[in-house]
């Protein structure tokens, strides 16, 4: 081997070896908490950051009316061609004169046509308007920042829903992936009785239609198991979807199921008359708008007031018959300054009939807020009767499926020691697993069911 090859040699295995090293580092799986999932969610999701792009242009409206109060200065000018200049009329002998008196002229139609104006007219000015007095203008500040508090509510709205989309598929994920480690036990269990029986057959102790009962289960488990896994990729796919992340960005969770206990009926027990509604982002989001429609109402009353605005004007102009001359001569200034009062005095009775609207938008609004408390008090107690029931539910199918473990293990010794027959064990197989089925059907809803119950008091996200 020559001694570039020796040198060579090294460097391609590191080469190699940094470059497996860093596939294996880009493909590495992101770890999530449910709590992780939520505050990333909350940053990353579109909804979100289409309210947060709303709350930029709150902003900009906000700075937009406070733009009415600051000088308004406009620069212009203009210059005019007069192609044929305009002819004034007078008769032929001029003002108060005979038709006689001009050279002799019989004619009474004689005229003279006199040009009135120059070829070239130009003028430049600035003008500047200036806000003094405007009752309405202070009531759309006010309505300006209430409609900045709406903004900023709207995305804990947006954030609170993201919250509960990302928890449910969050605790979707776990529940099958718990639930696909209980068919692969159950998968084990069966494929080493399914090897115990064969053998049993070789010896003459169980026949053959033991065996393929057996196998039939195990194909069954192995197709169910196959379907959970589907679901388990399914679920992901659907996390990924919430949080904003690309469907085939690898991810793991790092929470478990938890043991659950009567504390959580006991926490859901707690619930009185004296719950705040303001903790409802709903509630809130209506009081806000509440306060903007009386503020558009206000608006109303104060167009009856005076309104008082300063303007000012500074030009210069010119005016010849020849382009030359139009820019080299002098050219004369002129300025004005005036101050406007405007007074209503009689609109038709508009402002009058747009206040009564106002009025009734703004009733509409507090009806709405009473009913909105009623759909609030019927949540927390749907949610609560219903977490109460599925905790009952969850409770008594995990008895069940101990019991069908243990009615599992039970007939397999009998099975084993010559006192059972094949069909109760497979029997009991089947018991098991729709033990299963049920178990993790009621452990979802309940888990779905907390989120629920979260939201309708208000916690399911307190986070900015």
């Amino acid at each position: 081997m020559t001694p570039l090859l020796r040198l060579c040699k090294p460097l391609y295995s590191l080469a190699l070896t940094l470059g497996f090293f860093g596939s294996a580092v880009a493909q590495a799986p992101r770890e999530f908490s449910l709590n992780d999932a939520i505050s990333f969610a909350t940053q990353q999701n579109l909804n979100v950051k289409n309210t947060q792009l709303d709350a930029l242009s709150a902003e900009a409206r906000i700075k937009e009316v406070k733009g009415l109060a600051l000088p308004q200065v406009n620069v212009g000018g203009t210059v005019t061609y007069n192609a044929i200049i305009q002819k004034f009329i007078f008769p032929a002998g001029g003002f108060g004169a005979s038709a006689d008196s001009t050279g002799g002229s019989t004619d009474k139609n004689a005229v003279t046509a006199i040009p009135f104006g120059v070829k070239l007219q130009g003028n430049v000015s600035a003008n500047v308007n200036q806000l003094l007095f405007d009752a309405s203008y202070k009531i759309g500040l006010k309505a300006a920042s209430t409609y900045r508090e709406l903004a900023q509510k709207n995305i804990t709205a947006s954030k609170i829903n993201v919250a509960e989309q990302v928890a449910k598929a969050y605790y979707g994920v776990l529940v099958s992936e718990e639930r696909m480690k209980l068919l692969d036990l159950n998968i084990s269990r069966v494929d080493t009785l399914l090897r115990e029986t064969r053998a049993m057959n070789t010896q003459g102790f169980v026949e053959k239609i033991d065996v393929d009962r057996l196998e039939v289960q195990l194909n069954n488990l192995k197709t169910e198991r196959q379907n959970v896994k589907n679901l388990v990729d399914l679920s992901y796919y659907l996390l990924k979807f919430q949080m904003g992340l690309p469907i085939n960005a690898p991810i793991q969770l790092t929470d478990r199921i938890e043991t659950y206990s009567q504390s959580d009926l006991d926490r859901a027990a707690v619930l009185d008359s004296a719950f705040d509604y303001g903790q409802r982002i709903e509630f809130s989001t209506l009081q806000t708008q509440i306060n903007l429609a009386d503020l558009d109402l206000q608006s109303i009353a104060k167009q009856y007031y005076p309104r008082l605005t300063a303007a000012a004007t500074y030009g210069h102009n010119n005016g010849r018959n020849s382009f030359g001359d139009f820019w080299t001569t002098q050219w004369f200034n002129s300025a004005a300054i005036s101050v406007n009062l405007n007074i209503p005095v009689f609109d038709g009775f508009q402002k009058r009939y747009a206040a009564q609207q106002r009025k009734i938008t703004v009733d509409k609004a507090r009806q709405s807020g009473e009913l909105l408390k009623n759909s609030i008090d019927l949540q927390i107690r749907q949610a609560t009767v219903m977490l109460s029931n599925n905790l009952q539910t969850l409770q008594n199918q995990k008895r069940n499926l101990d019991l069908a473990q243990e009615i599992v293990r039970v007939t397999r010794i009998k099975y084993k020691e010559g006192v059972g027959s094949n069909i109760e064990v497979l029997n009991a197989e089947t018991s098991f697993r729709e033990s299963q089925t049920n178990y993790f059907a009621s452990l979802l809803d309940y888990m779905i069911t907390k989120v629920d119950l979260d939201k309708a008091l208000g916690k399911l996200y307190t986070g900015q």
